[in-house]
């Protein structure tokens, strides 16, 4: 579909020369003749930019420029000017217009403004509908901080809602960083024991000794340190949920505490005779591979057998890239607002470097990387600079080495080439990265000889 330009000059041939200009670069224009034309064209049109001399009749450029910034506040305005009005127009940029042009207009330079404009405007555009998205999809999903659309995500989420009204106990593994904590929140959300206690346990962050009193409590005395009673995790949850995460890296003696519990729901506090009885889900994690843990000797057979009564498998960012740019939008909304930053999305080499960076961190990478850049980028767009040299790092290598003393006209015969050869043939892409109109580029192609098979 094309983009519409309007442009207002009450002089016929600046219009239709300027009209002729940008039709040539793949742009559907109108013209009006006054502000006053202008604006009933607007009101009918879908007008997507507006181009406008500032001295006109009936209506001047500054009274169009005022109703437009008013009430379509996402048309972007460039204004023309006289030699003698530069004044005027650098008021009117203050009013919102985007920039300015004295008379006789640079065609090259106005349609490389043009182009960022609508670029930014697109940007902006693409921004606000993947926010309504993410909303969209958390409101039917009922899943407030799981976001993805992809299908493997689809039938993830699909089979938590199934599982989380059960009593079975659940095993969800995947890499580090894959939102496993994530899916353990939604089960026990969607679950009969919601309104219940739901207790976290990070198994790898404790000791054995200290793991096993953080499970099932002690009593006073029972080791040096234990200076009055203490109730365990376990007993916390009486009634909900436990979540043990890196369930793969407890000891064999809590493996064997821990198989009893879900065979007979009951336990001893370290240093206690006395069982206790509880009513308690468990729902583990891991990022191990828990049955090559049990070939190895490493993990009991048994409990492996007990805890994996459901696996749920949280697939890794690189498998479920089309969730990326939700995720984007997600976690943009979320560091804009933390750091009071007016960020309003991605530029297109940003984007594409964050699409095509395999995160090996996966979400988690993804999350510190977009926090990162929302407080290092130095204007409203995030630039491919913003981002961390590791995601940059294939961007950035698509680089052109030229010899010094070959002619402008060579250089840039070599950079079409590159950027063709990396668009992998887009004549579309190439024209959009390179900054120039499809017809621009066509029209270079032929000039250079370039073979456009």
């Amino acid at each position: 579909m094309k983009r519409t330009i309007l442009v207002v000059d009450d002089e016929k041939n600046i219009r239709s020369g300027l009209s002729l200009a940008l039709e040539m670069e793949g742009y559907e224009t109108f013209t009006a003749e006054d502000g006053q034309a202008a604006w009933e064209l607007i009101n009918k049109k879908g007008i997507d930019l507006v181009i406008t001399d500032l001295r006109m009749p009936r209506m001047g450029g500054n009274e169009l420029l005022n109703r437009i910034t008013s009430s379509y506040p996402n048309i972007p305005v460039i204004v023309l000017t006289g030699h003698g009005t530069v004044e005027n127009a650098v008021e009117a940029m203050r009013k919102g217009a985007i920039d300015f042009f004295t008379k006789p207009v640079n065609l090259d330079r106005l349609t490389l403004v043009v182009k960022k404009a609508l670029s930014a405007h697109d940007l902006a555009r693409e921004h606000e509908e993947l926010k309504a998205e993410v909303a969209q999809l958390k409101k039917r999903n009922r899943f407030e901080h799981i976001i993805g659309k992809s299908q493997k995500m689809v039938n993830l989420l699909e089979t938590v809602s199934q599982v989380a009204p059960t009593k079975a106990s659940v095993l969800i593994t995947g890499e580090s960083g894959v939102g496993k904590e994530l899916v353990a929140d939604a089960i026990h959300e969607l679950s009969n024991r919601s309104k219940g206690p739901f207790i976290k346990v990070h198994c790898a962050a404790l000791t054995s000794t200290l793991l096993e009193s953080e499970l099932f409590g002690h009593e006073k005395g029972s080791f040096t340190g234990a200076v009055a009673q203490k109730r365990g995790r376990f007993e916390l949850a009486d009634g909900g949920t436990i979540f043990l995460d890196e369930i793969g890296e407890i000891d064999m003696q809590t493996q064997v505490k821990l198989l009893r519990v879900l065979q007979e729901r009951t336990f001893e506090r370290v240093g206690g005779e006395a069982s206790i009885t509880v009513d308690v889900r468990i729902v583990c994690a891991t990022n191990r591979d828990l049955l090559a843990e049990v070939q190895a000797g490493n993990f009991r057979e048994d409990l492996y057998y007990r805890l994996n009564v459901v696996n749920l498998v949280v697939p890794p960012l690189r498998e479920r890239k089309e969730d990326i740019p939700l995720l984007m939008t997600s976690f943009l909304a979320q560091y804009t607002k933390e750091n009071n930053r007016p960020i309003e999305g991605f530029s297109a080499s940003a984007k594409r470097a964050l699409l095509t960076y395999d995160w090996p961190g996966n979400i988690r990478e993804l999350r510190n990387s977009i926090e990162s850049a929302v407080v290092l980028a130095r204007g409203a767009i995030i630039e491919l600079e913003d981002l961390p040299p590791q995601v940059t790092s294939r961007e950035s290598s698509s680089t052109v080495s030229l010899s010094v003393g070959i002619t402008l006209a060579e250089a840039e015969k070599h950079l079409i080439m590159a950027t063709l050869e990396l668009e992998g043939g887009n004549k579309t892409k190439a024209a959009q990265t390179l900054g120039i109109g499809r017809k621009t580029l066509h029209r270079k192609l032929q000039e250079y000889h370039i073979d456009e098979k």
